[in-house]
């Protein structure tokens, strides 16, 4: 049993890896690449996620809805992955090949294939994180499982983050978002193959549009964590995209030592995810969520003191830890909210809800393009062509100041939920969760036993 799970957890963990890949390279260096590189104003950019922002929340209701009403003989999640795995990276690919425009024209690509981009990027994870709840039922199966596929995450960051500053100087951006796309597809697939989703019986109702908005709207403990998670969320989209002007324009660094500088949060935060985890194991899932979201505000209360490439290193690392702890429990948070539902309504229902907690995630573009707008507005930086006369400053707001605050307004969030703990979970040996069909056990691969996690 032992090994169906850890080869069960591993299939659909390393689907992180393949998710993480493109997506964090197409969010982290969009702006360094159209703003600094290519001459597109940061008023500009600020609108594209701002427009972005709206496209991305109302996407993510109706593909959630789609993927739960789908009934297909390979299951509902997976149809939607193997069409939007390749128009994934097919727009990933045209966003970092621009042909020579400038002004106007260069605006309009960047919006349309950010747009395109994003959209596939949300298609694919409306179905990704569906499964989680449905195919790992108990709290300790889903903590192990969260724990492996976040690791897989932040290796791919490692890659698509630390490493691209080398990668694109040697290959340049075009070549390297082909490697990148080639790698991530080739990984989703393969988790969407290895994947065994949950068989749902044919007679069973298809959640209604109208009872499932309700649901949702009327759901306290969906608007409390998805607010925690939006706000959350903006401050590590923040810095993900302010890291590349930070090195650039406050540190003055080189492409190697940027990659040290990126590799300070990622290696120190795999290092603690296995820990955070234990922790949650020990101590409870709220306790610890709400400890790292405060370890995070900390780390960059002090990375704001930062002034050479050595104690922003150590500022970075304590950015990883907190980050590690955050990313270790945020996805369970949302797990119990769709358990909840769950039990409440007899309706299964996980790809709705997964993408409405996205919805108040995607509601990051508002603070990210606000921050954008200020570092204009405030220190005068226009673009790479015309950078204002404090470009430091202006990275160091919108890596540090900025997400300081955003981190501690998550923090406030959290402690307005809770969740009462269950004696005995659906899917914890006892009763199955509604909707799920339970087969017999000579029937199931030895990798893919759903519903069985210990």
């Amino acid at each position: 049993m032992a090994k169906k799970l850890n080869m069960k957890s591993f299939n659909y963990a390393i689907g992180m890896f393949g998710t993480s890949i493109p997506i964090n390279m197409f969010k982290t260096f969009a702006a360094i690449f159209y703003v600094d590189r290519l001459g597109l104003k940061t008023t500009q950019f600020a609108t594209i996620l701002f427009i972005y922002t709206f496209i991305d929340a109302a996407d993510n209701l109706v593909y959630g809805y789609l993927s739960d009403r789908t009934r297909t003989r390979w299951g509902r999640r997976r149809p939607w992955l193997v069409i939007g795995t390749p128009l994934l990276i097919l727009g990933f690919i045209l966003f970092y090949s621009p042909p020579a425009l400038k002004d106007s024209p260069l605006f309009i690509y960047c919006l349309l294939l950010y747009i395109f981009t994003g959209t596939l990027d949300s298609v694919i994870n409306a179905n990704y994180g569906a499964l989680f709840p449905e195919l790992f039922t108990t709290d300790a199966s889903r903590a192990s499982t969260n724990a492996l596929r976040q690791a897989f995450q932040l290796v791919a960051m490692i890659i698509s983050i630390a490493l691209t500053p080398i990668v694109t100087d040697a290959l340049g951006y075009s070549l390297t978002s082909i490697v990148y796309g080639i790698l991530g597809g080739a990984v989703i697939l393969y988790m969407t193959f290895t994947s065994r989703e949950v068989s749902m019986e044919e007679v069973k109702e298809k959640p209604k549009l109208w009872d499932s908005i309700k649901s949702v709207i009327t759901n306290r403990k969906f608007w409390i964590g998805g607010l925690a998670n939006a706000f959350y969320s903006a401050a590590m989209a923040l810095v993900l995209g302010s890291l590349p002007f930070y090195a650039k324009y406050t540190l003055e660094i080189s492409s190697g030592q940027s990659t040290l500088l990126f590799a300070s949060v990622l290696v120190i935060a795999i290092a603690c995810v296995a820990v955070w985890a234990a922790l949650v194991r020990k101590h409870g899932l709220m306790k610890i969520w709400r400890l790292a979201l405060l370890s995070l505000a900390v780390a960059f209360l002090a990375l704001s003191f930062a002034f050479s490439l050595s104690t922003a290193m150590i500022g970075a690392a304590l950015v990883g830890f907190g980050f590690a702890g955050v990313i270790t429990t945020m996805d369970l948070i949302g797990a119990k909210i769709m358990d909840e539902d769950t039990r409440k309504h007899n309706v299964r229902r996980e790809g709705i809800i997964n993408n409405a907690l996205g919805f108040m995630n995607r509601l990051n573009g508002l603070f990210t393009s606000f921050a954008f707008v200020l570092v204009a507005t405030i220190y005068g930086f226009e673009s790479g062509d015309n950078p204002g006369p404090q470009p430091g400053a202006a990275a160091r707001f919108m890596l540090t100041y900025f997400p300081l605050v955003l981190m501690l307004i998550s923090f406030g969030f959290s402690w307005f939920i809770d969740f009462k703990d269950e004696p005995a979970k659906p899917g914890d040996g006892g009763e199955p969760l509604p909707g799920r069909q339970v087969e017999p056990e000579q029937n199931l691969p030895v990798d893919t036993t759903a519903g069985s996690e210990g």
